[in-house]
């Protein structure tokens, strides 16, 4: 059985270094202080497209150590250039493999609440919400908040 005191004041807030996410960070981080809960910082990582005369090529295995470990890096740095390395509240930090709004979605189970940021690391500046937030709104099992950006 979960104990629901603890389901209820869990917040995910989804992490991908950029400034959206980092005042997602800060909100969730302030919204948890306030409520008694926890946050789980996530992030999530894939294997980059790599193409060569015979198509996709797998990565080595060293490749695949490589990339988690640089994720859970810049993990680390951006919930510390948002909130400090001591934050008010316990920040629990998470690196999945997989798509980030994918690996957002299987977070938020059980979650009070999902912080995003508006717009992360994408191509299209332009987009007032982002794809992955954009999909966590239309798709997340707990209610969303999505975090505008200073400049938007």
């Amino acid at each position: 059985m979960v104990d629901q005191r603890e389901e209820t004041g869990r917040i995910v807030v989804g992490v991908d270094g950029s400034d959206s996410s980092k005042q997602a960070v800060r909100w969730a981080v302030r919204q948890a202080a306030a409520t008694g809960g926890s946050v789980d910082a996530v992030t999530a990582w894939e294997f980059p497209q790599f193409h060569g005369a015979l198509g996709w090529l797998p990565p080595s295995s060293s490749d695949e150590a490589a990339l988690e470990a640089r994720a859970r890096q810049e993990l680390t740095q951006t919930v510390d250039e948002a909130v400090g390395p001591r934050p008010p509240v316990e920040v629990r930090g998470e690196v999945h493999y997989g798509t980030p709004a994918g690996v957002l979605l299987k977070a938020a189970r059980g979650a009070s609440l999902l912080v995003v940021g508006s717009r992360g690391r994408g191509g299209f500046a332009g987009l007032l919400l982002g794809s992955v937030a954009q999909h966590c709104v239309q798709h997340a099992p707990c209610p969303v908040l999505v975090v505008r950006g200073e400049d938007g």
